[in-house]
């Protein structure tokens, strides 16, 4: 650890250099060091904004992140603590995500994995042996040094890690992330460690064959996947895999945590310490595609929740690299954003509340919530009838993405009216003139679309009416793998009738951005 500086100006020591994240409340920029040439990742914090609740949470981020030191972690070197902002100073990580970097390989075995696991176990022990709690293992936290072959991996991200006292466990809160949770905070059981080696249990099945183990659409049954601890090894991808490697994810997936392998012992596993004796050395190209399929979900789904979770917000607080974001929701639950991956969770209050792995829990009563101290009841429910606008708006444009005409069909007036650059300039009615993009386009002219709500603005007409205006970014990739991004300006009129919501009139920009074709309702 760096000694700390005896000067107490940021600018003291560092030279600022250029942004490489931002989020509401902060930024990220590469800095040198002024002293020594070296480069770092400044996270400039605007305390100013933030509750005193996420202070307190910055403050055990830097105090966690202070007793780390191991070179599998992203490292903080220093903290700066002036007037408004707060200045955390990280290993300027550059290798990208480990899982981006596996598709991108062009040989990659089941050793290979075993490498891969080894360091993200070496951290977990250290974080362990130190009474730190992860939390939040999953993909997108697994960063490499650099872009050199044979770059180190590096843990990062520890915005919801905790301390705890030995193997004490005890119920610290809904926290994690929906397909890397274990039963143990499922069944909101006392926990502590062992939460940790779950999700490196789930990840180490992920690196084999390139998809999760637990998956489904619909929260309650994936939960009770997880609960049951009900995964298996299906054909014929499995085939391949060594009995020694499902061994280790077997006493990783352990329901019972007690009995749940550690990270020490994880690491004397003979898959593990053995590696060039008992793991598989043959090129596993089905994983890599698998693999690349994968990231592209997970991508596609965490900018969603993220686009519909940032609406949602009134404090936030984002990582070290600018990939993550706290929002404080209006129940005082807290919410970790990703935008690479489905949504982390977090309810420091405990109130029962469990995470969707396909939108965030909005029920009506949340959403009444009042959001400040001094706000009045009235405008707790102005801003609950914003958030259900904006919801349906989120869940139209979904609906749009997945090729979904019924689920559009339900969300919108058969007799919706259209301005929209398809119908060159006319006024078109009903639903056939969308129909025919239904049938014909969406779903089959890319491999994986993601789009991102910018700046939502919502007017309340009256009880039952409300219009909603915004930008509308949309990445995909075309038939031949490259990457496309339109722009679009959107206005949408909503009516309730029957105690729902439909969406009535929509007006939509010219698109802009390159396109190999036109990307219908993009």
């Amino acid at each position: 650890m760096a000694a700390p500086a005896a000067c107490t100006r940021f600018s003291d020591n560092y030279e600022l250099k250029e942004e490489l994240g931002k989020g509401a409340f902060s930024v990220v920029r590469r800095c040198v060091q002024k002293s020594t040439g070296l480069e770092f990742a400044a996270k400039i914090i605007n305390t100013k904004k933030l509750s005193a609740r996420d202070f307190q949470k910055l403050e055990r981020e830097a105090r966690i992140c202070r007793k780390l030191q191991h070179p599998n972690i992203v490292r903080l070197h220093d903290s700066i603590q002036e007037e408004n902002f707060h200045y955390l100073v990280f290993d300027l990580v550059t290798g990208g995500e480990l899982f981006e970097d596996i598709v991108a390989r062009e040989f990659y075995s089941e050793a290979d994995a075993s490498h891969c696991i080894q360091q993200i176990l070496e951290s977990v022990n250290h974080c362990h042996q130190n009474g730190v709690v992860h939390r939040d293992l999953k993909p997108e936290n697994l960063l490499l040094a650099s872009k050199q072959k044979g770059a180190a991996v590096k843990l990062a991200d520890f915005g919801l890690a905790i301390e705890v006292q030995g193997e004490q466990q005890a119920w610290f809160g809904f926290a994690g992330t929906p397909g890397y949770l274990s039963p143990e905070v499922l069944k909101k059981e006392p926990y502590g460690k062992p939460v940790d080696i779950w999700a490196c249990g789930v990840i180490l099945y992920i690196l084999l064959v390139g998809y999760p183990p637990f998956w489904d659409e619909d929260q309650h049954r994936l939960y009770a996947q997880i609960k049951a601890g009900a995964y298996d090894y299906p054909s014929p991808e499995w085939d391949t895999v060594t009995p020694e490697a499902k061994n280790l994810i077997n006493q990783m997936l352990t329901v019972n945590p007690s009995k749940r392998i550690t990270a020490s012992e994880a690491l004397k596993h003979p898959w593990i310490c053995q590696r060039e004796r008992v793991a598989s050395v043959v090129h596993r190209q089905e994983t890599v595609d698998c693999l690349k399929k994968f990231n592209a979900r997970r991508k596609l789904k965490g900018a969603i929740l993220t686009t519909m979770l940032a609406t949602r917000n009134f404090s936030s607080k984002y990582d070290a690299h600018g990939r993550s974001i706290i929002t404080k929701k209006s129940d005082g639950s807290q919410v970790k954003e990703s935008t690479d991956s489905s949504t982390t969770l977090e309810d420091d209050d405990v109130k029962g509340f469990a995470p969707s792995t396909s939108t965030p829990p909005q029920s009506p009563a949340l959403l009444a919530k009042v959001i400040t101290a001094a706000a009045s009841p009235a405008a707790s429910t102005s801003s609950a009838r914003k958030q259900e606008i904006i919801k349906m708006t989120e869940q139209l444009i979904e609906a749009i993405n997945t090729g979904d005409y019924e689920a559009y069909t339900k969300i919108c007036d058969p007799h919706l009216t259209a301005f929209e650059p398809e119908a060159l300039g006319n006024l078109v009615e009903g639903m056939d003139f969308h129909k025919f993009y239904f049938d014909n386009v969406l779903g089959k002219n890319c491999k994986a679309v993601n789009t991102t709500i910018l700046n939502p603005h919502v007017h309340l007409l009256g009880e039952d009416a409300a219009c909603i205006a915004y930008v509308r970014l949309t990445q995909y990739m075309d038939k031949q793998g490259q990457a496309h991004t339109q722009q679009s300006e959107e206005t949408r009129v909503w009516h309730k009738r029957d105690n729902k919501w439909q969406n009535v009139h929509f007006h939509r920009s010219g698109v802009t951005g390159s396109s190999p074709f036109t990307f219908a309702h993009k």
